[in-house]
């Protein structure tokens, strides 16, 4: 079995108490209940806002720099994800489609080394 993280990509300004209605929490409740009784589940955790990252980036005098926010500069960033024992990556890419429909967000799929 290979292990797959299942990421949901949101935008930056993404604010849940407006995004999420009881219906989504419903359904993604429901998803997690399904890759629980299936046995695949190994991890799964939302994240704080990317606003409230902070970076830490290797200088080429060694020094680590500390920064606030997120590392990369991009309009969407990860807002939770599932890591999942799957047999394959098309097994794991169902999930995956499951999961864009609970969270009404797009989805990554990446299998672990």
């Amino acid at each position: 079995m290979t292990r797959y993280l299942v990421a949901i990509h949101h935008p930056d300004d993404y604010d849940p108490s407006v995004a999420e209605d009881e219906a989504m929490a419903r359904d993604i409740d429901a998803l997690n209940d399904e890759m629980v009784a299936a046995g695949i589940r190994v991890f799964v955790g939302g994240l704080h806002p990317a606003s409230r990252a902070i970076s830490l980036t290797l200088q080429s005098d060694g020094a680590v720099l500390t920064s606030d926010g997120p590392y990369l500069q991009t309009t969407e960033h990860v807002g939770g994800f599932w890591v999942l024992e799957a047999a394959d990556l098309s097994e794991a890419l169902a999930w995956g489609r499951k999961a864009a429909i609970a969270c009404r967000a797009p989805v990554e799929v990446r299998a672990f080394h």
